[in-house]
């Protein structure tokens, strides 16, 4: 039978221009798919869209929809314009979690393409801003149905609501030579030992992890994430004086000074009359600005490891946090390591959990409490590398200084002695 097609005049104008459309997509699928039920299910899809568009109103409502033994991974979406558009009046959102680095083999794409046409509408989001795999539009019935499909063959949820949210990291060094450390160890050793708190909501809002190979964080770790991870190096940057001179000569000095020398945060560089690079390694902060202009020239150093940050969010009861610094320097080398950074982890967790209120990130909590108290609770000792910014006020209460130096001195003997 014909499908009676609804008509779209405004969605339509969606496709003008020179970009893309999303509405394309979706009329492809209703107009060449070879599934009859999925050609009824996108063009009541268009036609409610377009009934938004007319009325300037959603027409979409929560629920509640999950899967034996979870308790999120679903974004339930039910129509209140069912009646008008009955193919699409259940349109929930499965999240599903990535691999770490997000590599995929063109048989695991279509063999993930193959089950979720079978159960649900064909529209997929490879990834959604919280890294997860988003199959958007199946029926509350087919949504168990794909997700037992799935799972049979390795995939799981990923987080949605209060609880441990899908965690991301950067595609590492399989292609990029500025990384630091092994990025998809760290992910999986952190998200493996928190499958049960992704799975379960009972914290008092999300927490994300996310995992960057170096400072150019290419997963916006700093700024969205509560655990941030990133790799960095410790010793002297590694500079190749040749490649440099060779940059010189192709690109003329006026061009080096303005672009990489000048442009450095704390002015650590300098170009020499010959031609060579010299480097305050003291006072280079990392920013990855100069690797990243003259890769062939400069590297990261051998002595490799990450720094980790606690806090970053978006908006929400207070405005956008980056991370707060709270180790500068760990190496990850050994599985001792990973089991401590799993640890430290689980500490700050447990720490939130008990003491951020009802709808609060774990950076909004570390506003209201103070980062001292947050130190004290998660057992780390305080370090200049954590300051965010100078303190404003030039007064400075003694209280408990004494007490605070012997601290400091006991600290360095033991160093020393270890």
């Amino acid at each position: 039978m014909a499908l009676d097609k609804h008509q779209t005049p405004m969605l339509d104008q969606l496709e003008d221009g020179p970009w893309p459309s999303f509405i394309s997509g979706i009329k492809r699928l209703r107009d060449e798919h070879t599934d009859g039920r999925i050609n009824a299910l996108t063009n009541d899809l268009l036609g409610q869209l377009e009934h938004s568009y007319e009325t300037r109103k959603g027409y979409w409502k929560g629920g509640t929809v999950s899967v034996y033994g979870y308790g999120g991974g679903i974004i339930p979406r039910f129509s209140e314009v069912g009646k008008a558009f009955p193919k699409s009046r259940e349109f929930h959102t499965l999240r599903v979690q990535p691999p770490a680095g997000n590599h995929y083999s063109t048989a695991m794409l279509r063999q993930l393409a193959d089950s979720w046409e079978k159960h649900g509408s064909g529209l997929v989001t490879f990834h959604g801003q919280t890294g997860n795999i988003m199959f958007i539009g199946a029926d509350t019935e087919s949504t168990q149905h794909f997700f037992d499909e799935i799972n049979e063959y390795g995939w799981d949820l990923g987080g949605a609501g209060p609880c441990v949210r899908t965690a991301m990291s950067c595609v590492g060094a399989a292609r990029c030579e500025m990384s630091c450390t092994n990025e998809l160890k760290a992910h999986r050793a952190l998200v493996n030992n928190f499958v049960d708190d992704v799975h379960r909501p009972a914290l008092p809002y999300k927490f994300k992890f996310k995992v960057s190979g170096c400072a150019n964080d290419c997963q916006n770790a700093i700024e969205r994430s509560d655990f941030a991870v990133l790799g960095t190096w410790r010793d002297d940057m590694k500079v190749d004086q040749d490649e440099v001179k060779a940059y010189v000569k192709a690109k003329g000095r006026q061009y080096i000074i303005d672009n990489v020398i000048t442009r450095c945060p704390t002015q650590a560089l300098s170009l020499n009359d010959d031609d060579t690079l010299a480097v305050n390694n003291r006072d280079c902060v990392r920013c990855m600005h100069c690797l990243n202009v003259m890769p062939k020239a400069l590297h990261p150093g051998d002595d490799k490891g990450v720094t980790i940050l606690i806090g970053g969010k978006r908006t929400l009861k207070i405005g956008d946090l980056m991370g707060t610094v709270i180790v500068p320097f760990r190496k990850l080398d050994t599985e001792e390591d990973y089991e401590e950074m799993v640890e430290m982890a689980e500490s700050i967790i447990d720490f939130w959990a008990e003491n951020g209120l009802e709808h609060e990130r774990c950076g909004e909590m570390i506003e209201r409490i103070g980062l001292a108290n947050f130190l004290d609770g998660i057992g780390i000792e305080p370090d200049p590398n954590m300051l965010s910014h100078p303190r404003q006020s030039s007064y400075v209460r003694m209280d408990g200084w004494d007490e605070a130096a012997e601290q400091w001195f006991e600290r360095q003997a033991e160093k020393a002695a270890g």
